[in-house]
């Protein structure tokens, strides 16, 4: 075991940022669509996938890795949203294990009422916060984190 390489104070400083950052971004953004759609971010986000995916459907697995969720976390909100008749669950055609979420149509209704406000929300507490280069800075930093977590 090896001698501890400590944050230096810069190091720290963007660690704390980012900790700080997301937790009251994620604040924000879970009650502004608890309160004008009545979903969580998560649900939110199943809804998002679902409509950009072919004919509003995703296998769990796919729908799981593409929000970087565990398959039982998914597991409850698809179910949260079925009982809200935004999603209903089929058996994949292809496969007896798997299983498809498919958004309804009043699944899109609702993605489609909650995504103007949660857009502005998103673009007033971030987009609009940072230059262009910080944006660039975090997509590019964050999303290297990400593929480098994804790649282990």
């Amino acid at each position: 075991m090896g001698e501890t390489n400590w944050l230096d104070d810069e190091e720290m400083r963007a660690w704390q940022a980012l900790l700080s950052g997301w937790a009251l971004l994620n604040r924000e953004i879970e009650q502004q669509l608890k309160r004008d759609a009545g979903l969580s971010h998560t649900q939110y986000e199943v809804l998002v996938r679902l409509a950009a995916a072919p004919e509003g459907r995703l296998r769990m697995t796919e729908l799981a890795e593409s929000l970087v969720n565990s398959k039982s976390g998914l597991t409850y909100q698809v179910g949260q949203l079925e009982k809200a008749g935004l999603v209903r669950r089929e058996a994949c055609p292809t496969d007896v294990r798997g299983v498809t979420a498919v958004l309804t149509g009043d699944g899109r209704d609702t993605l489609d009422r909650a995504a103007p406000k949660h857009v502005a929300q998103v673009r007033e507490l971030l987009v609009d916060v940072l230059t262009p280069a910080q944006l660039t800075a975090l997509a590019d930093g964050l999303g290297e984190v990400a593929r480098r977590i994804q790649s282990r």
